[in-house]
């Protein structure tokens, strides 16, 4: 069971002191459920899932009061990267008028917030017409990064806009994009895919890449700077494992030979403002060589929040001078009280590799 706690407990320190293998924790423990995969990467350690979960950020500001939708670290320059739709009743700068939440959804209307490592906003920019930002990736660049995002955003049949392409452009604070700006280069690794995310591996120089073809969502494995320059020879390529269907899907990242995925809705509550359901938010490991679900746990980080809906995972490498002390962070929305909707994030990480 995952708690809200501050400091490793002693079920932790044992088994880090142990140094227990991965053999050794995993078992017979490789769930049913797999997709189908085909891959050769190499074998690493993972996440335990069951380890519980440090708070890091417990509900900071953002740029906009609606919903974080995703987030990514720049290890580098120590900077944190989130995304949400655009405000209702937020003009632009060379928009005629404001737009209504609803617009913005429909658009996918992005703003990209940057925040240092202590939580304070230090920039953001705007998205027009890129997608829902479910997944983003930030690849370091000097003192500054480049960002990936989904782009070209159709709505769906819920009239809620997603990407059909992938997006690659320079953090610029205060900046204004739309899809066919020249700061942006756009790839296409799938045509005819919709629902395209992406999400970054920072000790691998990887990217994930989520998409949806012919009613089939597939997630695929490619090395950074291939991708990059336009090649997109994938090094591993899975049907998501149907036990992702179902649950709302609520975002992903990748380290080494796995991928991890979050799931799950916010709380309900009564007429009476009483909580009627408990945590749903579910981490779930998946072997990039076979599809296979490795570990799926129920996560109750953040339990006490207010509202809290999951949103987002990504690795943060808080030294980059040991990528083995990386850490997989999950991401929730949440809010003072029915009263006060403003939504606020919060961040909580596990850090046993085994």
């Amino acid at each position: 069971m995952n708690v809200d706690r501050g400091r490793p407990n002693r079920r932790q320190l044992l088994k880090r002191a142990a140094g227990l293998t991965g053999a050794t924790l995993l078992g017979s423990a490789v769930l049913s459920s797999a997709g189908t995969a085909a891959a050769a990467v190499a074998t690493s350690k993972r996440f335990d899932l069951t380890d519980d979960s440090d708070e890091w950020f417990r509900e900071i500001l953002l740029q906009e009061t609606r919903i974080l939708q995703s987030f990514s670290f720049d290890n580098t320059n120590k900077h944190l990267y989130t995304a949400q739709l655009v405000d209702a009743g937020r003009q632009l700068p060379g928009e005629a008028r404001a737009y209504t939440g609803t617009e913005r959804g429909t658009n996918g209307d992005l703003c990209v917030t940057r925040l240092d490592w202590q939580g304070y906003i230090i920039g953001r920019m705007y998205l027009k017409g890129f997608g829902h930002g479910v997944s983003i990736a930030a690849e370091p660049s000097g003192n500054s990064a480049y960002l990936w995002t989904e782009t070209d955003s159709v709505p769906d049949s819920q009239n809620v806009g997603y990407g059909t392409k992938i997006a690659r452009f320079k953090f610029a604070n205060g900046a204004v994009l739309t899809p066919d700006s020249h700061h942006v280069t756009k790839y296409d690794p799938v045509p005819g895919s919709d629902h395209n995310t992406i999400a970054v591996d920072p000790v691998n120089s990887r990217l994930a890449v989520r998409h949806r073809i012919s009613g089939t969502w597939k997630i695929s494995l490619y090395d950074l700077a291939a991708f990059r320059a336009g090649t997109f020879t994938t090094l591993a390529s899975i049907t998501q494992p149907s036990v992702l269907t179902g649950p709302t899907f609520q975002g992903y990242t990748t380290l080494g030979q796995y991928l991890y995925t979050i799931d799950g809705t916010a709380y309900t509550y009564d007429s009476a403002d009483n909580r009627t359901s408990e945590s749903n938010t579910y981490v779930t490991s998946i072997d990039w060589n076979t599809g296979a679900v490795v570990q799926r746990s129920l996560s109750k980080a953040g339990e006490s929040l207010y509202y809290r809906e999951p949103e987002g995972l990504a690795i943060q490498i808080p030294d980059t001078s040991n990528p083995a002390a990386a850490r997989l962070h999950l991401g929730f929305g949440s809010q003072e009280s029915k009263a006060l909707t403003d939504k606020k994030a919060s961040f909580y990480y596990k850090d046993l590799l085994v």
